[in-house]
């Protein structure tokens, strides 16, 4: 199985340093990060690990729930995934992910909302990102819309 890269060049200390994390094998981009955007609720084109973790996790999330949802015998039109990944100040000290919060709005043919609703919930505990970050507090809110 592959191994994929990314990368991040830091310069300077935490408050006035900034860095550009690489997406190395895909080559897709190079992303500004710094503390103080990490920290504030204004991201101002700058990224943060929090938002690349949302990023992994609802694009895992959403290839689990396809195939959980085939697995059940219907067939997946369009889902819409969402990852919220809250990081904050850790009561033990220092900073730390709080919880994750998956949304996801899907058009099926074939299942019900039960089933539906159970493909969500498989996808959520088989999807590898998820069982990465199970330390992590994760919601799911799954509906389906016609």
């Amino acid at each position: 199985m592959p191994t994929r890269t990314g990368r991040t060049a830091w310069n300077g200390g935490l408050q006035d340093g900034t860095g550009q994390a690489e997406l190395t094998s895909s080559g897709a981009g190079t992303f500004n990060v710094s503390w103080p955007k990490r920290t504030s609720d204004a991201a101002d084109g700058t990224t943060s690990p929090e938002e690349l973790i949302a990023a992994a996790h609802s694009a895992c999330f959403s290839m689990a729930l396809s195939g959980q949802i085939e697995k059940a015998g219907g067939t997946p039109v369009a889902l819409d995934v969402t990852a919220d990944v809250s990081f904050g100040p850790d009561p033990a000290g220092g900073f730390h992910i709080s919880g994750i919060a998956l949304t996801v709005r899907a058009e099926v043919e074939g299942l019900d909302a039960e089933a539906f609703a159970a493909a969500a919930d498989a996808a959520k505990s088989g999807c590898p990102v998820s069982k990465a970050l199970a330390a992590v507090p994760i919601t799911l809110d799954a509906a389906l819309e016609s």
